[in-house]
């Protein structure tokens, strides 16, 4: 099952000034979150250990991974059961893609134009995990 990937944005009304792999950046900061996390799937852990590592030690960027190991493709298999369902709460209901929007992409033309930068990645990070944080609550609470 896929959850989202870098063709599905690329395609159509994408904007012609960006290469298209900025169609993946977004999935790539959230890929990234997922890994820094180890809520990563079997699968990673056991064929990608090198870039696994170099996503942790910050030396390639989530959506390396993504273009890399994931074939430019956010699946169930990239993440254990637990990220599944807070990918299903979070990302599938679009929240993700707001929180994106309205912490990295202000001012420019659209989410596509946000750089793929650790630094950026470093903004978005603590947005997740207060998502995550109250995912988690909601869960042992309702």
């Amino acid at each position: 099952m896929s959850y989202d990937r870098a063709e599905w944005h690329y395609e159509g009304d994408y904007p012609e000034d960006l290469p298209s792999e900025n169609g993946g950046t977004h999935i790539g900061m959230f890929l990234a979150w997922i890994i820094i996390n180890n809520l990563e799937g079997k699968v990673h852990q056991l064929t990608s250990q090198e870039s696994l590592e170099a996503v942790r030690n910050k030396t390639i960027t989530g959506r390396e991974f993504l273009v890399k190991e994931c074939e430019d493709r956010l699946m169930k298999d990239d993440m254990n059961e637990q990220a599944n369902a807070f990918t299903r709460f979070y990302y599938e209901s679009d929240v993700y893609f707001s929180d994106y929007a309205s912490t990295l992409a202000k001012g420019l033309p659209s989410l596509y134009h946000v750089e793929d930068t650790w630094e950026n990645y470093e903004r978005l990070e603590p947005v997740i995990m207060q998502r995550f944080i109250k995912w988690q609550v909601s869960r042992s609470t309702g």
